[in-house]
C-alpha cells in the first residue's frame, strides 16, 4: 500500500473526531462513560487497517513484532499488552460500520455483484466449533461444501464497494441481493446465481436491471452488446475477492470471538476503501 500511514491516520482521525462527538451527543452508540487508555479510537483503527495492508498473515505476530517492537512502534507512544487489544477490540465494530458506510463508492450506474465464503473452520472441525454456534452454517459453492459465513458485495465499475453484507452460509445469493440495491438505478451484472423473475421485476420497478447469464436449460434470449460485453468483465469483482483474501487477509478460520471476526471483516474491507489502484473498468472504450 503507498498511502503514507501519516495522511491514512489523518482522516482515520477526522473521522474518530466526528464519531466520537456523536456519542458525547448520545447520538450513537451505547453511551455511558469511557476510560481513556493508552491508545485512541484513531490509533486502534489505525493498528486495524494497517493489519490488513502489512506482510503479516498473522495478527497477533503483527501485533507484537509489528506494532509493539517493530516497523510501527514509532508512531504510537504507549501499547497495551495484545490481551488487552484483544478485549478492547470489539468497541471497533459500530465505528468500522460507520466509516464503511462513509467510504461507500460513487454511483456510476455499473455494478457488479457476488458473494464469497469465509470458512470459519475446517469441514473436519464442524461438530468441535462452538464460537460460531448459531451464527455460521454449511454452504456449498463451485470449490465444494463448506462452513461459515457468506460475504456478499456489490461494487460499481470502478471497483468501490457500494453495499455490503453477511449471512450465514446457506443464505441465497438472489435473497441478500435485494435490501443491498434499494438505492441503486441502472445496470447490476452478477452470475447465474442471481437469476429469478421476482428478482427480476423487484429491481426493475425500482429502476436497477438485473443482467445474467443463462443456465444450459434456459432458452437464449438477445441484449445489445454493450451489456454482453460488459457481463464478460464481470471477472471484475472476483479480482476484488482475490484481493482481500490473497493480499488483505480477509479469511481467517481461527476466530475466537464473532464480534472479533466481525471487526477483522469490517477492517479489511475498510483497508480496501482506502487502497489506491482498485481493480477497475475502462468505459471509455466500451462506451467511446
Amino acid at each position: 500500500m503507498s498511502l503514507p500511514i501519516i495522511a491514512l491516520f489523518c482522516c482515520l482521525d477526522d473521522f474518530s473526531r466526528i464519531y466520537e462527538d456523536w456519542e458525547r451527543h448520545g447520538l450513537i452508540g451505547e453511551g455511558g462513560r469511557r476510560r481513556e487508555g493508552k491508545l485512541s479510537l484513531s490509533e486502534m483503527l489505525l493498528i486495524m487497517v494497517l493489519f490488513h495492508t502489512s506482510p503479516f498473515k498473522n495478527f497477533k505476530y503483527f501485533y507484537l513484532h509489528g506494532v509493539s517492537c517493530g516497523k510501527y512502534r514509532s508512531y504510537f507512544s504507549e501499547v497495551p499488552a495484545y490481551e488487552r487489544f484483544v478485549a478492547l477490540m470489539p468497541r471497533l465494530l459500530l465505528p468500522l460500520s460507520v466509516l464503511l458506510h462513509a467510504l461507500k463508492g460513487e454511483e456510476t450506474g455499473i455494478y457488479f455483484a457476488d458473494s464469497t465464503k469465509l470458512a470459519v473452520c475446517h469441514n473436519k472441525r464442524i461438530s468441535r466449533n462452538k464460537v460460531f454456534k448459531g451464527l455460521a452454517a454449511r454452504g456449498k459453492t463451485t470449490m465444494g461444501w463448506f462452513y461459515g459465513l457468506k460475504l456478499h458485495v456489490v461494487i460499481n465499475h470502478k471497483g468501490e464497494i457500494m453495499a455490503v453484507k453477511i449471512t450465514p452460509g446457506n443464505t441465497s445469493d438472489s435473497a441478500a441481493l435485494r435490501n443491498m440495491v434499494r438505492a441503486l438505478t441502472g445496470k447490476l451484472f452478477a452470475d447465474k446465481g442471481y437469476i429469478g423473475k421476482k428478482l427480476f421485476r423487484q429491481l426493475w420497478e425500482q429502476g436497477l436491471h438485473l443482467i445474467t447469464g443463462i443456465r444450459k436449460n434456459m432458452k437464449n434470449y438477445l441484449m445489445p452488446w454493450l451489456d454482453k460485453i460488459l457481463l464478460r468483465r464481470r471477472f471484475l469483482i472476483e479480482t476484488f475477492f482475490d484481493n482481500l483474501k490473497s493480499s488483505m487477509g480477509l479469511e481467517h478460520s481461527r476466530h475466537r470471538s464473532p464480534i472479533n471476526a466481525m471487526v477483522h471483516i469490517l477492517s479489511c474491507l475498510v483497508a480496501y476503501c482506502f487502497k489506491p489502484g482498485k481493480p477497475a473498468i475502462n468505459t471509455t472504450v466500451i462506451y467511446p
